[in-house]
């Protein structure tokens, strides 16, 4: 029998697909759980990587003409209730300030004294302050459209939280924009998910498809939710990001009319959209592997990591200044519009030591230089996305780095792609579905079959068998074709198409 082969991380995507996760956040020190239940602590290197992914974003928010700005973190309940929908979609997981100060307690600890007259929630998004605050600025269409961003901090008092994926407290940016007509405000959240898209697809080189939520899984309140979804390595579905169509709705909630260009007095039509620290959990699970996480060359903190090599202090000054002079050179080299972000470890510790520190945390690029690659002026290359490394000559490999790089974030874009592909079908009839998400084999009891293309006639008819298969409705493709087909669980003719998933 063949010896496995040894791996940075223990256990393996198949032996436990949500261990696994937790170790590569673990072995990359991106994060780790906090004093606070359900919250994170977010490391440097993970927190760096959500400042390249908020760089890339909000520059791609104002060249469309979006601007930030900040609102309260607590909300009035009062808020919250003028909008039904709204607030029962996220009642449960509202965490209530209710108390304004603290006073000791004759047990000696401390005890919230002073009442407030009205609870404040900490907000678990945002439309209702921001519409209110709106309601003040609008009074003309001159005033539209209102077209802003804020990058912020939410809570969601989730019961079972993983880090990155779903926790009580998160970052993200929500969007929040007003316009005159119905027309704009669609072409707005349409523009948005677009934003998404492209975000995903061509820096975090994942794969998406965008579609439209069905009515029990849009946003509470919306008339349309588009989102993105991503395949991820154990089959399932996570929604990347949302936009959605408010319509009048919150603008009714809370008053924000203008006078048309016709003098009449109208309600507002307004959009919302975000994206979370959720995206560090994506690129996990889209591109990392056994060995620890596997960073997209576009969003890493640093693209290559240059680890000298020498036996003693008496070779240490040569090597160094060859390194120096070839970060020097590697710098003045750019990727993707960007100058090449290099760093030198020359901490004093073994090699493989340091090797392996670097594979686990998903630097792309790994140089090795010792004695011997000064002699024939050349450096050793070690790639992340591949499992092999190689000799190149320092002048070539200098001259190359843009196209190494290159290579290397649309090879990640086309594995996870080809995943997808291989693991997408059209299904026709219940037993197939049925089929299709259950485990074929019980030694990977996390294997989630996938995407299934189906036909259906009504999300109410399939109620019953996605919560005991424990499958979702992820989306109804937005470049589907047009056409008729026979509900896969009813038998009924239909034009609705979906793509389901068991999902994050």
């Amino acid at each position: 029998m063949a010896k496995a082969a040894q791996t940075a991380i223990k256990p393996t995507r198949s032996e436990d697909y949500p261990e696994w996760y937790q170790q590569v956040i673990k072995a990359a020190d991106l994060a780790e759980n906090s004093p606070v239940r359900g919250c994170m602590v977010i490391k440097p290197w993970g927190y760096s990587l959500w400042e390249n992914m908020q760089r890339a974003l909000d520059d791609m928010f104002k060249a469309t003409g979006h601007s930030n700005a900040y609102f309260p973190l607590l909300i009035p309940m009062s808020y919250l209730e003028k909008e039904a929908e709204h607030v029962e979609g996220f009642a449960k997981e509202c965490a209530v300030v209710t108390h304004h100060r603290l006073e000791p307690d004759p047990n000696g600890g401390l005890r919230p004294a002073g009442k407030l007259e009205e609870p404040l929630i900490i907000r678990p998004t945002s439309e209702t302050i921001i519409g209110a605050t709106y309601a003040k600025w609008v009074q003309s269409y001159r005033d539209l459209p209102i077209l802003i961003n804020q990058w912020a901090n939410v809570m969601r008092w989730e019961m079972r939280t993983r880090m990155f994926l779903r926790t009580a407290e998160f970052l993200w940016q929500e969007g929040h924009t007003v316009h005159a007509t119905s027309q704009e405000a669609i072409e707005e959240t349409e523009r948005m998910v677009n934003v998404y898209a492209d975000f995903a697809e061509n820096w975090m080189a994942m794969p998406v498809i965008i579609g439209s939520k069905t009515p029990a899984e849009r946003f509470p309140g919306a008339i349309e939710t588009l989102s993105i979804e991503a395949m991820m390595q154990d089959r399932k579905a996570l929604q990347a990001g949302t936009s959605h169509f408010l319509g009048q709705n919150f603008s009714k909630a809370q008053e924000i009319v203008f006078q048309a260009e016709n003098g009449e007095r109208e309600f507002a039509w307004t959009t919302s959209w975000g994206v979370s620290t959720r995206l560090v959990g994506a690129l996990i699970m889209t591109h990392s592997d056994d060995d620890g996480f596997v960073l997209p060359p576009r969003l890493a903190p640093t693209q290559i990591v240059i680890l000298p090599i020498y036996r003693d202090q008496s070779q240490r000054a040569e090597v160094i200044e060859y390194v120096e002079s070839l970060r020097k050179e590697l710098s003045e080299q750019t990727y993707a519009g960007s100058s090449v972000r290099i760093e030198i470890d020359d901490r004093d510790m073994r090699g493989g030591e340091k090797k392996w520190y670097h594979v686990k945390r998903g630097v792309p690029i790994r140089v090795e230089v010792g004695p011997k690659d000064i002699e024939k002026n050349a450096v050793f290359v070690g790639r992340r996305d591949q499992a092999k490394s190689f000799g190149i000559s320092r002048s070539e490999f200098v001259t190359s780095i843009d196209k190494i790089l290159t290579e290397m974030q649309q090879s990640l874009f086309d594995r996870a792609l080809e995943l997808r592909e291989k693991n997408t079908v059209e299904i026709t009839n219940e037993k197939d579905f049925r089929d299709f998400f259950t485990p074929k084999n019980e030694d990977q009891p996390e294997v989630h079959g996938g995407f299934a293309n189906c036909f259906f006639s009504s999300e109410e008819q399939l109620d019953s068998l996605l919560k005991e298969l424990k499958v979702t409705i992820r989306c109804i493709p937005r470049d589907a074709d047009e056409q008729t087909g026979t509900c896969f669980l009813t038998g009924e003719k239909t034009t609705q198409k979906a793509i389901f998933a068991k999902a994050y």
